[in-house]
């Protein structure tokens, strides 16, 4: 019997099928994340394989879930945080603080004053207003420069909002910080979420240099580059693509192993590790109503915008989906034109449209894999409806 806060173990391969059977999901309405922590580590295990010389800072605000927390401190990665409360958090886990970069670009004061209190250095700005800031309440930090390199194809571009030019306002802000006696250590730069334009990171890595450059130029000691994230979670082959790219252009342009190189990647370690499984708990029939012919069928689950699938309006996420209804190769079930909703009484809350799914019935189950990164944080019980409750897995032979 499965059981839920606490960690379960299995042999071989997670089966779903064990776990609705097991947990009786036909008979409790909220949705269920299933996590597989073993895939974190595996994804680990793969990204240092693909890029050895980059360490990775795991992105805390993708999912900050505890036992996602506590499995990668175990691991030995480094954290990138946004506030007080994260950096806290990972604190608290026995990090050192040195394994941590306060990669907010514009920070509360007293958020800075946490990091300085717990000696947290390393820290991002990207304008001149920050450098000022950092000079009176944190000059001890060190200070990494964010300048804007924005990919021509991403699913989400940060850089209206963060980054600097690296022309003219990143030499500019190494000089301030200089004449202010403030520690410049490093370059940093996101080309955006789900990049597509992959020569963006060569692009990005070639200023990079240019910068570490003028800054050894006017004395500054530059060993940090950090590269962002925004990296594939369910694409392990667009990843190495990625990565291929990245460690090429390092050679190049960072042959010099006294630079540390880092990244911050967060639905690369979690998406994967996620999935959910949602119940049918509404069904409705659209027909002509001059033939009565079938249009499509509607099926209303317990989870929806509000909650996990809140990724496909912030980001356009991709969503497959599976079912549980018996067929094989012989006999193929008949599909029917579909859309999933979500359990709230607003129009927006639209999962997909246009599925071809079989005949479902109320209290039929669906999982849809990779559904970990930013689904859990970003997710609220909005009219009243709870997010899904989470079950926790490991393989065994994964455990040390």
């Amino acid at each position: 019997m499965f059981k839920e806060n606490e960690i379960n173990y299995y042999n071989n391969e997670l089966n779903l099928r064990t776990i609705i059977d097991s947990v009786d999901l036909q008979n409790i309405d909220e949705a269920l994340n299933v996590c597989d922590l073993s895939r974190i580590e595996q994804k680990l295990q793969f990204w240092q394989k693909c890029m050895p010389r980059v360490k990775p800072f795991y992105a805390v605000k993708c999912n900050e879930d505890p036992l996602i927390v506590k499995t990668l401190a175990n691991l030995g990665t480094g954290f990138d945080c946004a506030s007080k409360s994260e950096i806290k958090q990972i604190l608290n886990n026995g990090v050192q603080p040195e394994r941590v970069i306060f990669a907010n670009p514009c920070k509360p004061i007293s958020h800075i004053e946490y990091a300085k209190t717990n000696q947290v250095f390393n820290t991002t700005v990207d304008n001149e207003f920050e450098i000022y800031k950092l000079h009176k309440h944190y000059p001890d930090s060190r200070i990494v420069i964010r300048f804007r390199c924005d990919a021509k194809d991403a699913q989400i571009s940060l850089g209206d909002k963060f980054g600097c030019d690296p022309e003219h306002e990143a030499p500019a802000l190494m000089l301030l910080a200089q004449s202010l006696h403030l520690n410049v250590i490093g370059i940093s730069f996101h080309v955006g979420t789900g990049c597509n334009d992959f020569p963006a990171y060569e692009r990005a890595i070639r200023i990079a240099k240019k910068l570490f450059n003028f800054g050894s130029l006017i004395g500054l000691n530059m060993n940090l580059l950090d590269i962002g994230g925004g990296f594939p979670g369910d694409d392990d082959e667009k990843f190495k693509n990625i990565a291929d790219i990245i460690n090429s252009s390092l050679n190049v342009h960072f042959p010099d192993s006294d630079v540390n190189v880092i990244a911050e990647p967060g639905r690369f370690f979690v998406a994967a590790a996620y999935t959910l499984i949602c119940k049918v708990h509404a069904k409705r029939e659209v027909r002509s109503p001059l033939t009565n012919k079938l249009l499509t069928k509607m099926y209303y689950l317990n989870d929806g915008m509000y909650g996990s699938f809140n990724g496909i309006f912030y980001e356009h996420q991709q969503i497959s989906v599976q079912h549980f209804l018996e067929e094989n190769e012989e006999y193929k079930l008949p599909r029917f034109k579909s859309v999933l909703w979500g359990p709230t009484c607003d129009s927006l809350d639209k999962i997909i449209e246009d599925l071809d799914l079989p005949d479902l019935q109320c209290g039929d189950l669906l999982a849809f894999p990779n559904m970990g990164a930013y689904s859990v944080t970003l997710a609220r019980p909005f009219n009243g409806f709870l997010s899904p409750r989470i079950m926790y897995f490991r393989k065994i032979q994964s455990v040390s």
